[in-house]
């Protein structure tokens, strides 16, 4: 196993690691909105909550040696369901290839964000 680490995208907030390279895939941890640069989480939207975590995806995966285009399977969180709609068309811009997903609605996020992304892809 290999452990990635990068500051293209949030430092890890506990006792783990952003990515893990592990035979030919990288399982990244969940990706939350805090633009790594500042700490700040974005406007309380999803669609920019939403990007701001793809970017970190898409961030974490170039460092870790893949991109956003071989990523097989994701998994979802969304704080409100209701947000369904606008988070999919921020998520279809980023993951085109339509990778296998599964989308849930949770009571409560790291820092209250409206979403995290976790992802695993292809090197």
């Amino acid at each position: 196993m290999k452990f990635v680490s990068t500051d293209t995208a949030p430092a890890a907030i506990g006792p783990y690691n952003q990515a893990v390279v592990t035979g030919s895939l990288v399982i990244t941890s969940g990706q939350i909105p805090v633009d790594p640069k500042t700490g700040n989480v974005p406007d309380n939207t999803i669609e920019s909550q939403a990007r701001q975590s793809c970017e970190n995806i898409k961030n974490l995966l170039k460092a870790s040696g893949s991109d956003i285009s071989k990523v097989v399977k994701t998994t979802c969180f969304l704080a409100d369901m209701g947000d369904f709609a606008a988070f999919n068309a921020v998520y279809a811009e980023y993951f085109t290839s339509k990778p296998a997903r599964s989308c849930v609605a949770v009571k409560t996020l790291p820092k209250n964000v409206l979403v995290e992304i976790e992802a695993i892809a292809e090197l």
